[in-house]
């Protein structure tokens, strides 16, 4: 079922929403690493649900268990286990999907790849629960690359859009308003557009903007396992995700290449970039800079037609807790898979050098 991600540094999962817990296995973290607990559980708090008005009001504390891999709080360099325990969940509300499928969710697909096997609640090993594991992956990942930041943001909801270049805003803002929006007035316009979808039963999509900062040149190879390459897998990864671009992206497309070009300085910096901090696969020592976009949520508090496992039409409505739109949650998501992946190629540089 392709339950793991990374090559040197390594993260495979296990668990569906509804069973009794969700975890995972975390090979090739070097040894010696003094870990910041509750830097990793702060990850976490600001994924889980519950935690504001636009989210889904599902309560789960999301408290992360070490089972190995880990001594006085440092790390061995042996795979660091880890189990979230599920403790809240209302398997009832998915009764009514149990022979039916819900309109742009994997009911259909996975029913079909896996011959009928499929738990139902909650989507099971489908659902976006499993992005817990990846965030406490992310957060150890972070603290292997302390000298790289990593900042996502929201940069859209539906037509509500942030504008400005990123090196106009202060990240420090992020956490200061529940859209997870670093311009204040935005946010605003944001919250109250995402708190009307939600009454009228209805989702909404959005846009995650993340920069990468101090990430050092020679990262990547230039064929197979370019590094933009591998951060575009990691955010496709991500549940709902419906797009990826990095640098100038789709804008580039319209631009001459004597204006899309980054000249160099004496210093090998270059004095734009629009390459987003990456040439040839290779990351240059430039910030790098990249936009996820998020469909709507597919689960509606609203009546929609749809079939079940015979065939037949039938009537469908969405029950539960659900977000009426995931971006705000999405955030630690994917600063978490973009963490993943630069630990992973900073020890396969690594690994080079040997």
């Amino acid at each position: 079922m392709s339950n793991s991600f990374g090559k040197l540094f390594k993260v495979s999962t296990f668990g569906e929403s509804h069973g009794p817990a969700i975890g995972g296995v975390i090979d090739g973290c070097p040894p010696g690493i003094t870990l910041d607990f509750e830097a990793i559980q702060n990850e976490l708090n600001r994924r889980k649900p519950g935690q504001s008005k636009i989210v889904t009001q599902r309560k789960e504390p999301d408290e992360v268990t070490f089972l190995s891999g880990i001594f006085e709080g440092k790390t061995t360099g042996a795979s660091i286990g880890f189990v979230i325990n599920n403790t809240n969940q209302k398997s009832k509300d998915y009764s009514h999907i149990a022979t039916s499928f819900r309109p742009s969710h994997a009911d259909y697909t996975y029913d079909k790849k896996y011959e009928g096997n499929r738990d139902y609640r909650g989507g099971g090993r489908t659902s976006a629960r499993e992005t817990a594991n990846w965030v406490v992956a992310g957060a150890i990942a972070k603290q292997i690359l302390p000298a790289i930041n990593i900042n996502a943001y929201t940069s859209a909801i539906g037509p509500i859009q942030l504008n400005r270049p990123y090196q106009e805003l202060d990240f420090n803002q992020v956490e200061a308003n529940i859209a997870r929006c670093p311009d204040a007035t935005i946010a605003e316009e944001m919250i109250a557009y995402v708190s009307q979808i939600k009454k009228e039963g209805d989702t909404v999509g959005g846009v995650i903007s993340c920069v990468l900062q101090n990430v050092p040149a020679g990262l990547g190879e230039p064929i197979f396992n370019k590094l933009h390459a591998a951060l575009g897998q990691a955010m496709m990864t991500i549940n709902a995700v419906k797009g990826f671009e990095y640098g100038s992206g789709f804008e580039g497309a319209s631009m001459k290449g004597s204006d899309h070009n980054d000249l160099f300085n004496t210093d090998g910096s270059t004095k734009t970039n629009y390459s987003g901090g990456i040439q040839g696969g290779i990351s240059n020592g430039m910030d790098i800079y990249f936009k996820v976009a998020f469909k709507p949520v597919a689960t509606l508090i609203q009546k929609q037609m749809t079939i079940d496992k015979e065939g037949n039409e039938v009537e469908m409505m969405g029950k539960g807790r659900h977000d009426p739109c995931v971006v705000p949650r999405a955030i630690p998501i994917v600063e978490a898979m973009a963490a993943i992946v630069l630990a992973d190629f900073s020890m396969l540089n690594h690994a080079r050098k040997i």
